[in-house]
């Protein structure tokens, strides 16, 4: 009997003893949490937004390069509208493995691991495109490096994210992920220029070698604290937030209620009873959103040369119109997303891409003209939903499952990349240039259904909005 009564309460010792090494880690990461928080944007947040940033620029240069390249590989390879089509999909479905890939990678070993190799291997292997000698060889290496290309965006996204406070943290990061419409911008700047008089080769040495400085650059990175702060490591969190702190004196009034101090993050808790529909609603708009923006933009420059016979160099331009177009609706957006809010900046960009993309199918798409103005501005309105993705995605899930969920929902991106360019190039053999739109504007549709059923995140604390 006194042996079971002394079993029980160094039992009970234990439970109590465990209960309050808890109490205290949490209390702990809620004190660290709350520091992050107290502090604005400071000189500090200038380095990882730039560097991070740069690899988020050749990451927007990679991924466009293909479509610049490709009205010159269709004279030279004799490539068929169904071989463009794979072609350009084979690096979305990279993508959609590297997204999945380098996210499990960022919660297990750190945002800045993760992302770094994402950039090296991206880089290598658009050198390694510059020397592919015909179809088939573009067509893996493109794979292969999409791997890389599809990793660095979110584990980036996640990355700045979790550096945000909720004060003013739309327009911090939409600002920040300018980068990459203005990366695809310059890409295209770049691309008519560089493609008519240098070769098709430079536009893939330019974004491989740009890559592999920047790599150099993320040793000098420091780990996101918040991270940090989920896997139990308060005195390598501490030592980052201390160096955000003595870059300014100025603070804000925060207070985080303790979470759960070391939870481990697990991908089957995306579907749980209080993520499940968050985490459909915004696959949905991943889906329809990329769908649309990466069939048109892909495209575009094919189409202006081969269904309305421009010249290359015109059609290049005209292209890169669409991306100009892109940057300043996302300016806008950044200015504008704390004051307007996520979903209803989402719902009503899905409707206006919808309506003009509606009016080029009634128009009969008759004319260049009518689809690089019209076109370019439906790519343009639907850029800043995929940018505000970016931004939203981060937001509704926790720190130990942020970058898988980010993962998981860019890989939906990749995949609907990956279809839209292939059934693009079969519609416009089979039915015409006039199917392609209508199709466009029906999966605008539906992205505006969904957005209206999304949550809305501004102003709050990231803990606060996905416990």
């Amino acid at each position: 009997m006194n042996t079971e009564l002394n079993r029980n309460s160094s039992e009970a010792t234990k439970n109590i003893n465990y209960n309050h090494e808890e109490i205290g880690l949490s209390n702990r990461a809620a004190e660290l949490l709350t520091r992050i928080e107290s502090v604005p944007f400071s000189r500090w947040h200038i380095k990882p937004r730039v560097i991070m940033g740069s690899a988020t620029f050749f990451d927007a240069f990679d991924a466009l390069s293909l479509a610049f390249v490709l009205p010159v590989l269709i004279g030279i390879w004799n490539l068929t509208p169904g071989q463009i089509g794979i072609l350009i999909g084979s690096g979305y479905l990279g993508q959609a493995i590297g997204a999945i890939f380098f996210g499990w990678l960022a919660e297990r070993f750190g945002r800045v691991y993760s992302a770094k190799w994402t950039i090296f291997l991206m880089s290598v292997m658009s050198i390694a495109c510059a020397f592919a000698g015909n179809f088939h060889a573009l067509l893996w290496l493109r794979f292969v490096q999409g791997i890389g290309v599809g990793g660095e965006v979110p584990v980036a996204a996640a990355y700045i994210n979790e550096l945000s406070v909720a004060q003013g943290r739309g327009r911090f990061f939409m600002l920040y992920e300018m980068i990459f419409p203005l990366g695809l911008m310059i890409s295209a700047q770049i691309g008519a220029l560089v493609v008519p008089s240098f070769g098709w080769k430079w536009m893939f040495l330019i974004g491989g070698i740009g890559g592999l400085i920047v790599f150099l650059f993320f040793f000098k990175l420091r780990e996101s604290p918040r991270w940090l702060i989920s896997k139990g490591r308060f005195d390598e969190a501490e030592r980052v937030i201390e160096e955000i702190e003595s870059s300014t004196d100025k603070r804000i009034e925060a207070k985080i209620s303790a979470p759960q101090a070391v939870v481990k993050g697990n991908w089957k808790e995306l579907f749980s009873p209080f993520y499940r529909s968050r985490t459909l609603i915004v696959w949905t708009l991943w889906f329809s959103s990329y769908f649309v923006a990466n069939g048109l933009n892909n495209w575009l420059p094919s189409l202006y040369k081969t269904v309305y016979n421009l010249p290359l160099e015109d059609s290049l331009h005209a292209a890169s119109l669409t991306n100009v177009i892109q940057t300043v609706a996302v300016f806008a957006c950044a200015l504008l997303i704390d004051r307007v809010g996520r979903k209803r900046w989402a719902t009503i960009a899905f409707l206006v891409v919808g309506l003009l993309l509606t009016t080029l199918w009634f128009n009969g798409a008759k004319s260049a003209e009518s689809v690089m103005y019209l076109g370019s501005a439906a790519y343009g309105v639907m850029g800043t939903i995929t940018v505000l993705l970016y931004l939203y995605t981060p937001e509704i899930y926790p720190t130990r499952m942020r970058v898988l969920g980010i993962a998981f929902a860019t890989a939906w991106l990749r995949l609907a990349s990956a279809i839209a360019p292939t059934i693009l190039g079969f519609v416009l053999g089979a039915k015409g240039i006039t199917s392609v739109f209508v199709l466009f504007a029906c999966v605008a549709a539906v992205g505006a259904f969904m957005a209206f059923k999304m949550i809305e995140t501004r102003e709050k604390v990231l803990e606060d909005i996905a416990p």
